[in-house]
């Protein structure tokens, strides 16, 4: 059963741009209630979807590189990224069928 990535700033490339397949990153902080509520729903994802999707976490405490390069300004932010390129943003909590409609276009 496939789980969340931890990536960092000298993982993100190899993990999320190369990626065969496109990857869901959350970008979140320990601090942060919102992204503690949204972790189960991307556990839960990442264990149903793992042939179709990749899900990433990158902590924007530790990885301050790919935050700024990616401007996000709020977290929980989601990037869906399809072949190195963001696809869909999602900035808050969202439950699982509300990601799941923004998402699925993308993995066809």
């Amino acid at each position: 059963m496939a789980k969340p990535v931890a990536v960092t700033d000298k993982t993100f490339e190899s993990e999320v741009l190369k990626s065969d397949k496109p990857v869901l990153t959350d970008f979140w902080a320990v601090w942060c209630g919102p992204c503690k509520r949204i972790a189960p729903v991307l556990e839960e994802m990442a264990g149903e979807m793992g042939d179709q999707l990749k899900v990433a976490k990158i902590d924007v405490d530790q990885n301050q590189q790919v935050m700024l390069n990616y401007n996000i300004m709020a977290i929980p932010t989601l990037l869906l990224f399809k072949n190195g390129q963001v696809v869909e943003q999602i900035v808050g909590f969202n439950n699982k069928d509300a990601l799941l409609r923004k998402i699925q276009p993308h993995l066809a």
